[in-house]
């Protein structure tokens, strides 16, 4: 049992030196206002003036006071650190300056002084930054105790106007801790109700089942009066009890009266003062108790202790793990790298990729969407005869008959009307090149952030592969576009009216067979209607609507004018009719094909090119001798927190080896 507590204080030691604070691990806090006697009672129980003493504050730092208990030479030579050796009875080490010995305690005083007003100045300031000291000694029990700065109100000196919330914040960050234990000081010649240490310790411990009381100043009470019932904890009960205790005085301080003289006049008042109570009062009463529930306390903490450093350990070999090993060789690696990001680059576009995307469509799935909804719908979308009126279509058929008027519809018409519909296909095609163009830039990104760890830390690498994959894309993407554009200018080009899934033709040539009869006669009647038509333009030519490209008054006799409003006749119609049902039939064919190949040629222009090529591509322009150093630069976090974490795993592994020691017999 009387191991756990130096077992602490090694532990204590090996994480201040990395710096850190992950693990809480159990000590003793002492809290309480400004010249209440807390440093006070620390000298008591040490049994040594060794603090620095005044009025106003004097603690303007965390003390971190590790007590250990030495029998012998034997236990003193084992105790002390490295090659130092000592023939005094106590001595005192500071963290700061671990391999000087002090064995005067005048110069422990002046050492704190020293460093005091080196980090807080010397005009009343304050730090959170603690100070680590540690005192060997026969005479003392082992214990770990922490003095804080003393509870203010008022500012003075240096001190900022927020001074008493700074103090306040720094002790609870202290006594937050679960594994700590609260020594309230509060002095005798107060109320106990006023007292903000217990009123702290409260907040942080409701139960108080790690707050342990000690009222100080027990011979400074008005005349009159005692403290029976606050020591009885008929005030203000503390589970853990309530202990008095008296202090040397600034006068007994001046005349050197020492400490052991100071514990004897203690017991003396005690037993004349409260005889009762003499047994369960007092600093060397109050020392035993601290050991006693510091050790139990520990008892209590290690296994959880145990568990959070192994849990730790793991998660730090993790980290290290990722963060790589310092570079051997650097061609090894360069190519590693490289291989690694082309490898996980072509199985996103293939799914096989090891990190599949849950939340949203990625890689190759996102281009069969682009392929297959957002393309196919596109195209779907648009009307085989959108865009065309009725009027444009029958302008198109006189345009294409020249002088001559038309027994049958002319094929130029046809063609001319149905190219028009084929060139809307050409935009939502290069569309479809874009989206996939993006895609294939957002997978970069995707394979970035999955080989998070080696590209962080070669940022030159990162940039260099970012801009190598770009630029290919940049590359392919106006070959892609020009041979989309030319798939649908092949179509533009011929139109096969021969094309077996082309049906309608041969309908439409039966239709027009059944109704040539009627050519003539229909012609007739198509005659007499223009010329009357003509001859009501004629007489009020300034309500015509007519639509006609000629914009001047005078009449022209080759402009033919095709009234808007007027009722089409029976051919019209009929023409009109077979016109928009091959317009449609014919675009459908030429719709179907675009779909099936401009997915196709993006595949092959632009996906597969890259995936084939994107490796090669990657080792030509970064593989070189020259450039292999400046790449392979890690960026300083990188090598600062792999520093940190092989410190802090080399701590770990230490803090696992010293709990590991302690036999499972000792914890009882």
């Amino acid at each position: 049992m009387e191991t756990l507590i130096p077992v602490i204080n090694k532990l204590q030691e090996i994480f201040t030196t990395v710096g850190a604070e992950i693990i809480q691990l159990p000590q003793i806090v002492v809290i309480g206002s400004q010249s209440c006697g807390k440093s006070s009672v620390l000298e008591s129980i040490v049994g040594r003036d060794f603090l620095p003493r005044g009025s106003g504050v004097v603690t303007r730092r965390p003390l971190v006071l590790q007590l250990v208990h030495i029998a012998s030479s034997e236990d003193q030579k084992k105790a002390t650190s490295g090659d130092m050796s000592t023939e005094a009875e106590e001595w005192a080490t500071f963290l700061h300056s671990k391999h000087k010995v002090f064995t005067d305690f005048d110069d422990v005083r002046n050492e704190i002084e020293m460093e005091t007003e080196r980090i807080t100045g010397t005009n009343k300031g304050i730090s959170p930054e603690p100070l680590y000291l540690k005192i060997f000694s026969p005479h003392v029990l082992n214990l770990t105790l922490v003095d804080l700065p003393g509870i203010t109100k008022v500012p003075v000196g240096d001190q900022p106007l927020d001074i008493e919330m700074q103090i306040k914040n720094m002790i609870l960050s202290y006594i937050s801790n679960p594994n700590c234990l609260i020594l309230a000081v509060t002095a005798a010649n107060t109320d106990m109700a006023t007292s903000e240490s217990l009123k702290l310790a409260r907040g942080v411990d409701p139960d108080g089942r790690r707050t342990l009381a000690v009222v100080t100043k027990l011979d400074l009470m008005d005349a009159g009066t005692d403290a029976m019932d606050v020591l009885m904890g008929r005030v203000i009960p503390v589970k853990l009890g309530i202990v008095g205790v008296i202090n040397r005085s600034q006068h007994d301080i001046n005349t050197n009266k020492s400490i052991s003289e100071s514990l004897q006049d203690e017991q003396s008042f005690l037993q004349k003062k409260y005889p009762s109570l003499a047994n369960r009062n007092g600093t060397r009463y109050l020392t035993k108790t601290l050991n006693r529930l510091l050790m139990h306390h520990i008892r209590d903490c290690l296994p959880e202790l145990k568990t959070r450093v192994n849990v730790l350990t793991a998660q730090y070999q993790s980290v290290l793990q990722s963060y790589g090993q310092p570079i051997q060789d650097h061609n090894a690696t360069l190519l590693h790298i490289i291989t690694k990001f082309a490898t996980e680059y072509c199985n996103t576009i293939e799914g096989t990729a090891k990190n599949i995307e849950t939340s949203e469509l990625c890689g190759g799935a996102r281009m069969c969407y682009i392929f297959h909804e957002t393309f196919g719908r596109t195209l779907e979308s648009i009307d085989p005869l959108s865009g065309l009126t009725t009027l444009e279509i029958l302008t198109a058929i006189r345009n294409a008959t020249g002088p001559r008027p038309a027994l049958f519809i002319p094929e130029v018409s046809f063609e001319l009307l149905v190219k028009r519909q084929i060139k809307r296909l050409e935009e939502p095609s290069l569309r479809c090149v874009e989206l996939v163009h993006e895609e294939l830039q957002r997978i970069i990104q995707h394979c970035s952030t999955y080989n998070t760890q080696e590209l962080l830390r070669f940022p030159k690498l990162h940039e260099a592969i970012v801009e190598v994959v770009t630029g290919v894309l940049r590359k392919r993407l106006p070959i892609t576009n020009e041979m989309v554009h030319n798939l649908v200018a092949i179509e533009l080009a011929y139109i096969n009216t021969k094309h077996p899934d082309f049906s309608d033709a041969a309908l439409v040539s039966a239709s027009v067979n059944n109704v040539k009869g009627d050519a003539v006669p229909d012609g007739a009647r198509r005659w007499k209607n223009e010329r009357a038509e003509d001859r009501v333009m004629e007489e009020k030519p300034q309500n015509s609507t007519y639509s006609s490209p000629s914009k001047t008054h005078a009449v022209n006799l080759l402009d033919t004018p095709v009234p808007v409003t007027r009722k089409l006749s029976q051919k019209e119609q009929r023409d009109c009719e077979v016109i928009q049902r091959l317009i449609k039939s014919y675009f459908l064919i030429v719709r179907k094909n675009i779909q099936d190949s401009v997915p196709k040629t993006i595949m092959h222009f632009l996906v597969n090119f890259v995936k084939d090529h994107l490796q090669s591509e990657l080792v030509g322009q970064l593989y070189k001798t020259q450039l292999l150093n400046d790449l392979l630069t890690e960026s300083q976090d990188m090598a600062q927190q792999r520093s940190e974490a092989t410190n802090m795993l080399k701590a770990l592994q230490r803090a696992s080896q010293i709990i590991s020691e302690i036999r499972e017999t000792q914890l009882w």
